[in-house]
């Protein structure tokens, strides 16, 4: 499928069974709760595919006199090679990819037939003016919403220019893996945008912050990172995502040793947390201390001074929402274990502990002014009541007032029962860095079940979940997630919702 696609492919994906890779996201649990009948894929077995993303479209939709949204749609393209006569290959574009059009626009297209470059060709028109392509050649199916994308591979199949095998870039799969992908060095930059874009709108309202995260965030994103690749696999635990995130040598050298993993690398550090939580994360450094200075300088040295300069300022943000000023005090207090969790989809109840200090006086220096003067007990809170913190023997939490004192009342009688850490296979996270457990609602996967079947009437929410590892290596960031529906599965959603 790699002799099929440009080498300019900023985005690759790739599946030498399209049935095979499909099938673990209807097989999963939640999936089955909520559909009324799994689809039969029968007819996608031995079907290659391949999707390239070749640029980037973004526009503004206005939805009020004050406010707008902006939308990103990539220009890609989806070559299926089905193996069959070419009578069905045609009939399959006209049924079934006009129905998924259908599906997508929320609408019946109207439909346009020709004959072109040697094949079949079908253009498909939404009520907005939205557009769809279709080009059937022998059993190959080429199918977009650019036409221009077309139009690339068939230059490639023309021997106009080289594919992307040619590139040397994509990594030979092995072959128990369900799919996999590639991210070129030139996406990485037009995506890094992106998400400066992206960051920025959902900054706030201070146009400075904002500002700053547009022109900064890009600029670090392309300068750590290289390229991506990615695999997917079926687990008895679940989808397991692979990715091997390339980056500079002398940035990866660099985290290698700075984010050498600590001591604290099993599940007890998620044992003063419910098993409801919506997400908890485990920072497992040898020293966080020095781990947070080598982030620091490393994101500043390609920078110019200004932006450094804003970098540096704007990087006690992080901590803030858990009631830190400081970061180098709180950080130079011998801080250790540190786990974050947090008990809203939305992000806005977060919580900080620390399993063990040195300096007392130091870790209460670091914290916001108000939140320095103990109140009753070994608690204390902000003026406004909003960010609390408490202190039980070496151990600290802090963060978001209500939801540190549930914690508090949970860790102090619970005596250690139906914890995070009682749900956390024991063997997951081992020598991590970095490892997240965690979960979301079906309802965010409503479009993935209605494009691939129909919701059931039982539709009351239920917990989906997935488990995350990052490692730093030599070469870059190693990072692993197993979840219920995986990087397909959100993908399928994504595109259904938008």
């Amino acid at each position: 499928m790699r002799t099929l696609v440009p080498a300019e492919t900023l985005v690759y994906l790739e599946t030498n069974d399209l049935a095979a890779a499909l099938q673990p996201i209807v097989d999963a649990k939640p999936f089955m709760e909520v559909a009324k009948s799994k689809p039969d894929f029968s007819a996608l077995e031995g079907v290659q595919l391949a999707v390239a993303v070749t640029g980037f479209e973004t526009s503004e939709e206005k939805l009020t006199d004050e406010h707008s949204v902006g939308r990103v749609q990539p220009r890609f393209v989806a070559v299926a090679e089905t193996h069959a006569w070419n009578y069905q290959a045609v009939k399959f574009a006209e049924l079934k990819l006009g129905a998924f059009v259908a599906n997508i626009y929320d609408s019946e297209p109207t439909l346009e037939k020709s004959d072109k470059s040697g094949g079949k060709y079908f253009t498909w028109t939404a009520t907005d003016g939205r557009k769809a392509f279709a080009l059937v050649i022998d059993s190959i199916i080429y199918f977009g919403n650019d036409e221009s994308a077309i139009e690339k591979c068939l230059a490639v199949k023309r021997g106009e220019t080289d594919s992307i095998l040619k590139t040397g870039k994509i990594p030979v799969a092995s072959p128990e893996v369900l799919a996999s992908g590639y991210v070129s060095t030139d996406g990485i930059a037009q995506i890094a945008g992106l998400a400066g874009l992206k960051f920025a709108s959902e900054a706030g309202e201070e146009s400075e912050v904002q500002s700053a995260i547009a022109g900064i965030l890009p600029q670090l994103i392309r300068n750590s990172i290289t390229e991506i690749s990615w695999t997917s696999t079926k687990t008895e635990k679940g989808i397991e995502d692979k990715y091997t995130i390339g980056m500079p040598s002398e940035i990866s050298s660099v985290f290698s040793e700075t984010m050498a993993v600590g001591e604290h690398d099993d599940s007890s550090s998620f044992d003063w947390l419910p098993v409801d939580v919506t997400t908890a994360t485990r920072y497992n450094f040898k020293n966080p201390q020095v781990a947070w200075r080598s982030l620091l300088l490393v994101l500043q040295k390609p920078l110019d001074p200004a932006a450094a300069q804003t970098l540096l300022a704007y990087s006690g943000l992080f901590f803030e929402p858990y009631g830190i000023s400081d970061p180098e005090m709180f950080l130079s207090s011998g801080a250790s274990g540190i786990t974050t969790a947090n008990f809203s989809a939305g992000g806005d109840k977060p919580v900080l502990r620390i399993a063990t200090f040195i300096d007392e006086g130091k870790l209460h220096s670091s914290l916001l002014r108000d939140l320095r003067q103990q109140r009753s007990d070994s608690s204390r809170h902000t003026d406004d009541g909003e960010i609390a913190a408490v202190q039980m023997d070496m151990r600290f939490i802090s963060g978001d007032a209500e939801t540190v004192r549930s914690l508090y009342q949970f860790y102090v009688g619970n005596d250690k029962k139906n914890t995070l850490a009682d749900a956390v296979p024991a063997n997951l996270g081992k020598g991590a860095a970095i490892f997240t457990s965690g979960h979301e609602l079906n309802s965010e996967y409503s479009p993935l079940i209605n494009i691939l079947t129909t919701s059931s009437e039982n539709t009351s929410p239920r917990s989906i979940s997935y488990l995350t590892e990052t490692r730093f290596t030599k070469t870059g960031i190693d990072r692993r997630t197993i979840s219920d529906f995986g990087l397909i599965g959100s993908i399928i959603a994504q595109i259904s919702s938008d």
